[in-house]
């Protein structure tokens, strides 16, 4: 008897499965969805590839040098980038002495304390210092900027989806909002056409305008695509400064694995061959 109603009470929630499973699909063929306007006008990231891609991709210093030059130029005015200190612009390429008048002379100064008066004050930043912010609060930030409070760029491009090639995308990615776009997605006071971004607007302007906007000292032509290239390269160093040396290592673990597996093998070939032979002798 509890096994018959056992039997029923499976059928049952079969058949409810059932039931829904036909419902809903009757229901999304008559009523099928309809896609927001941000999906239907949203574009995907621009096909762009960077020297640091792949296993064997590497860091070009001489780029990452311009990139710092268009975020130092460009950018720094209102995004921190707040993760990274003076001192590691050793690492693209960059002598002490540079390193040192970098700091020396950037535009913002670094927080401090008067330790005569105990009050707050400013001072030139020195190596060891991080980057210090554009604005001493976001009060103060989304004042500036149209009340959006740019955001940190250390980890941008691990933090957003579709990484470097978004950041790039966004950057050159710029326009007049299409003709059928309707009006209540266009952009509103203060807002800028971008098909890039996940709603299509946004409160940061082209922060790149036109060819020429800086000029490289490597004698770089600068066009608003190799000045984009150029930052987004450079925020790829940001959020990841140790990325060649963890390819290295990748490479050097494999390494060992491969031969450390190779030894086991062989080793497990010795002792199963000494094994077989005395098997056989006792057979014999």
């Amino acid at each position: 008897m509890v096994r018959f109603f056992g039997i029923l009470i499976g059928l049952f929630f079969a058949g409810m499965l059932v039931y829904s499973f036909g419902r809903g699909a009757v229901d999304y063929v008559s009523n099928p969805p309809v896609k927001a306007v941000e999906y239907q006008f949203h574009e995907e990231p621009k096909d762009v590839s960077f020297k640091s891609d792949g296993p064997f991709g590497k860091f070009d210093n001489q780029q990452l040098q311009r990139g710092f030059q268009v975020y130092k130029e460009v950018c720094a005015a209102c995004h921190s980038i707040r993760l990274v200190a003076f001192r590691n612009l050793t690492d693209l390429g960059y002598n002490e002495d540079e390193v040192k008048a970098i700091a020396a002379n950037w535009p913002i100064e670094t927080p401090d304390i008067d330790p005569a008066t105990g009050e707050a004050s400013t001072r030139p930043s020195i190596p060891a210092d991080k980057f210090p912010k554009p604005f001493a609060n976001d009060v103060a930030a989304a004042a500036a900027n149209n009340n959006a409070i740019p955001p940190d760029l250390s980890l941008m491009t691990k933090a957003r989806e579709g990484g470097a090639p978004y950041i790039y995308s966004l950057l050159t990615g710029y326009t007049d909002p299409p003709a059928n776009l309707p009006e209540a997605n266009r952009p509103g006071p203060g807002l800028h056409y971008n098909p890039y971004f996940a709603n299509l607007n946004l409160a940061m302007a082209p922060p790149i305008t036109g060819d020429d906007q800086v000029t490289y000292s490597d004698g770089t032509k600068a066009t608003v695509s190799q000045m984009a290239q150029d930052v987004t390269a450079f925020l790829i160093w940001t959020a990841e400064p140790s990325l060649i040396k963890q390819k290295q290592t990748g490479w050097a673990v494999i390494a060992f694995l491969i031969l450390a597996t190779i030894l086991g093998f062989l080793a497990y070939k010795s002792v199963w061959a000494d094994l077989k032979a005395q098997k056989k002798q006792k057979d014999a």
